[in-house]
């Protein structure tokens, strides 16, 4: 039996594959099935920011600002008892009392607006980290890109002025100098980041003139842009990294961990394969390990990262210029 144990922001997880924000892990049962098919850990279906702020405006309107954020955050527990903000809780108190793997809350934001007082009661919850999906959408042309980013840090300093538990960033690759970013997100107080999430995809109904959604699940042909930022930041980033997109099978996991990965994260292989799917790729792994010798994966993480190749070279995108120009690229 090969040690397969990952850390990943300061968790201790018992298989590098989380299962990531979607659908499925808003259910305690599903998340159940997770764990016993050896998901290290479990990113919980995300609250949007939307969500939280729609009821905090309510509460403004009919109490006044000092009775419903300073006061008297107990009123606001009983006032909106019945909706989406209280079922979040309840799902992570019960998520938290069926499996012994970490419980990810998520929430999906776009501002540090008054929202991020919630972060504190995910924390009080018993949530064992955070994740923030952030994405500012870069067709925002009243906003400078240095605008943009300067969000990202907003958000990160407001929630971990609060927070004692550790704080997950999952951004974008929409920046263009994205290995700065990277950088410099992880020079924060985050304890990881997330690379990449991945967005509502248009196309356009001919015969109704409507907007439909198109590559509603991810595929494998999108495994390269983690791979490939994985293994070129793995090398500078000052927290764990974990990939997502485009991981199906255990090959894409053993690849991620060769470029540097503490961790992946998958969603649409669970709706495509099931659950199961996870023992699966943790199956694979194994057989790997036992081909290759290793004993744990400390092992042969990043051994393809862009500082340990022959070649940095491979992973920039002029190498695809020498692919149709018929140059050697090993």
């Amino acid at each position: 039996m090969k040690n397969l144990t990952s850390k990943f922001a300061g968790l201790e997880l018992k298989s590098p594959i989380i299962a990531g924000s979607c659908g499925l892990t808003s259910s305690v049962e599903h998340i159940k099935e997770m764990e016993e098919n050896g998901a290290g850990a479990v990113v919980l279906k995300s609250i949007f920011e939307e969500e939280i702020t729609h009821e905090y405006d309510k509460l403004l309107t009919e109490n006044g600002k000092d009775s419903a954020y300073h006061e008297d955050l107990d009123y606001f527990d009983f006032k909106i008892k019945q909706d989406n903000i209280n079922n979040y809780i309840t799902l992570i108190k019960d998520a938290k009392s069926t499996v012994s793997i970490p419980v990810i809350a998520s929430i999906n934001c776009v501002s540090s607006h008054e929202w991020t007082y919630f972060a504190k009661k995910i924390e009080d919850a018993g949530a064992d980290a955070l994740e923030l999906n952030i994405f500012i959408a870069p067709t925002d042309s009243s906003k400078t890109s240095e605008e943009k980013e300067k969000i990202y840090f907003d958000i990160i300093d407001e929630i971990t002025s609060k927070l004692v538990i550790p704080v997950i960033v999952k951004m974008s690759y929409f920046f263009t100098d994205l290995g700065g970013m990277i950088k410099k997100l992880s020079q924060t107080k985050i304890k990881g980041l997330v690379l990449f999430n991945r967005f509502f995809s248009p196309d356009i109904d001919i015969d109704s003139n409507k907007i439909v959604p198109v590559n509603i699940f991810s595929s494998p042909d999108e495994l390269p842009t983690s791979l490939r930022w994985i293994a070129i930041a793995s090398d500078t980033a000052e927290c764990d990294l974990a990939a997502s997109t485009g991981i199906h099978n255990g090959e894409a996991l053993i690849k991620e961990i060769l470029a540097g990965a503490d961790a992946v994260q998958i969603a649409s292989a669970m709706y495509q394969s099931g659950i199961n799917v996870i023992k699966k790729m943790n199956s694979d792994l194994e057989k790997y390990m036992e081909a290759k010798n290793y004993d744990n994966l400390s092992q042969f993480r990043g051994l393809m990262s862009y500082k340990k190749i022959s070649n940095p070279a491979l992973y920039e995108r002029m190498q695809f210029m020498k692919y149709f120009g018929g140059q050697d690229n090993t």
